[in-house]
């Protein structure tokens, strides 16, 4: 677990852009239980590679025409009880932090693990959601 004090400003970065963000398993499985809508979700993580590509890449394809219904994020080695729920969801992907995935009607339809965000940029990023939105949302 981090000290709450380094992941403040880290977690602020999605929720003054509008995510919200889920402390709790019950709150994950609300809002992705959902049967309609689509959902973005971000795990959000201390690393480099989610300071430099995933959060800013997250928040530029929200600039797409199309885009989710709800945004929300889990931040690892924070919000366990969140993040482990979360990673239930994102089966049959292993666990991965920084990550971002795309529900709707209540199933994975598109996933960024660690692997596809660690050295891509923000703007390669972007552009895979936004595609992803334009498919989905």
């Amino acid at each position: 677990m981090y000290p709450i004090e380094l992941t403040i400003p880290l977690s602020k970065d999605l929720t003054d852009f509008g995510f919200r963000g889920l402390k709790s398993a019950d709150e994950v499985s609300k809002v992705l239980d959902k049967k309609e809508g689509t959902v973005l979700l971000v795990v959000n993580s201390v690393c480099g590679c989610a300071a430099a590509n995933a959060r800013p890449g997250a928040k530029m394809a929200l600039n797409n025409e199309k885009k989710p219904d709800d945004m929300v994020t889990v931040f690892a080695g924070v919000d366990k009880e969140a993040v482990d729920c979360a990673r239930e969801y994102l089966l049959p992907y292993p666990a991965s932090s920084p990550a971002i995935a795309l529900f709707k009607d209540g199933k994975l339809v598109h996933m960024l693990e660690r692997r596809h965000i660690e050295g891509n940029s923000a703007n390669v990023i972007a552009d895979n959601l936004a595609h992803a939105f334009d498919v989905f949302c």
